[in-house]
């Protein structure tokens, strides 16, 4: 399949980039937090645990309540006995909380990182002809990128929010 001129874009030699985002310092353990916060928040904590009314059995009480010396038992399927249900079976939270100020920090010194290290392309005014994704795989093709972090003014990115 040839490769056709579907998109046409302009790639800025020295951008004028702002310097409240593109000019901070660098702050490891602030990012190390912020992103440890997004992938734990992210987790789903749905363990599969049984509580004594989940474990499958134990209707029958096992012996009679007086007379045999040993502690009363109701169902052989209590949390002390082995085969029984856990005790405190719930669902685990794994959220951890970030500021909107973190997140924004941490993102700025992700990207003056990025800026420093020469890691950082800007394209201006990115076209296709039909805005199929397509396009968008052979645009990034030509240019050399393996990923991108494509920023607009017409459109609001829902995804984003989670992190700003």
């Amino acid at each position: 399949m040839p490769k056709s001129e579907t998109s046409k874009s302009t790639k800025t030699a020295s951008p004028k980039l702002p310097s409240e985002i593109f000019s901070v310092d660098f702050n490891e353990s602030l990012v190390h937090q912020v992103l440890t916060s997004y992938l734990s928040s992210e987790r789903q904590g749905s363990v599969l645990l049984k509580n004594r009314s989940d474990v499958r059995g134990g209707g029958k009480k096992p012996f009679r309540q007086k007379g045999t010396g040993r502690a009363r038992a109701g169902t052989i399927r209590s949390p002390i006995w082995v085969g029984g249900g856990v005790t405190f079976a719930n669902v685990k939270n794994y959220k951890k909380k970030t500021n909107k100020k973190m997140a924004k920090k941490a993102l700025a010194s992700i990207l003056s990182k990025f800026k420093t290290e020469k890691r950082l392309d800007l394209v201006k005014d990115i076209k296709f002809k039909e805005g199929k994704t397509k396009e968008a795989k052979l645009f990034f093709e030509k240019m050399k990128l393996d990923s991108a972090l494509l920023i607009s003014d017409e459109l609001k990115l829902k995804p984003l929010k989670k992190l700003i």
